[in-house]
């Protein structure tokens, strides 16, 4: 086999892996991937995070006030899907953050809008779009977030439906640049830090799985050098 044609598998084998690790982020039940259930009996040092009666949640109260609105919707949350947890969520919402972003600073939403909600697929879709309009596109480089928090959680009793919103920290690069590849804005080697509030939504006696990402924020940004 020539090497060329190696080369085409190799990144028709990647760009599947991308798009089978979004759909895992937020398809699974949860809307997050987790490990597949086990027929043998779990082991005897297997830690159980099921809570006891009149016991603290720590799932919740690691990520936010016991006493707080979002404490309560958590636990109501947690009475029509058993097996939702906000850690998983959270961990599931770290990989989110940068695909969506990325996807949106690319310039092609096709792998991810099956999980934007459509006001802001639309949103997206327009500033995309005006970039393209006035010849300019976006060179960008995620390097990770640095800070990530649960800040509201709310639930509707009649409904089933919840909302999460996340806090992210977020650093990136990225330039913009005219038809003529010259770079208009940014500069590639100055990397930003951004801030960004997510809210995330999902009917929880629904059979379908997916959190779908329904508000978007961006309250800061600043250089880290």
């Amino acid at each position: 086999m020539s090497p060329a044609i190696i080369e085409i598998l190799v990144l028709a084998g990647i760009a599947i892996f991308l798009v089978l690790r979004l759909k895992n982020v937020l398809g699974t039940r949860e809307g997050f991937e987790k490990p597949p259930l086990q027929d043998a009996a779990p082991s005897k040092n297997a830690r159980d995070f099921r809570v006891i009666d009149g016991g603290e949640d720590t799932d919740i109260t690691d990520n936010v006030d016991k006493k707080s609105p979002s404490a309560e919707a958590l636990a109501r949350m947690k009475k029509v899907d058993a097996d939702f947890m906000v850690n998983d969520f959270l961990t599931g919402a770290r990989s989110a953050y940068e695909m969506i972003l990325m996807a949106f600073e690319n310039g092609d939403l096709k792998d991810v809008e099956s999980f934007l909600d459509e006001d802001v697929k639309d949103a997206f879709q327009q500033v995309i779009d005006m970039r393209a309009k006035k010849k300019l596109k976006v060179e960008a480089e995620f390097y990770g977030i640095r800070e990530l928090s649960l800040k509201n959680a709310e639930f509707d009793d009649k409904t089933n439906v919840a909302e999460l919103s996340v806090a992210f920290t977020g650093e990136l690069s990225s330039v913009v640049k005219n038809k003529d590849g010259e770079v208009v804005e940014g500069d590639a080697k100055q990397v930003k830090r951004q801030r960004d509030t997510w809210t995330f939504s999902r009917d929880l006696s629904s059979s379908d799985p997916n959190w779908l990402l329904v508000a978007t924020s961006s309250w800061n940004s600043h250089s880290t050098v």
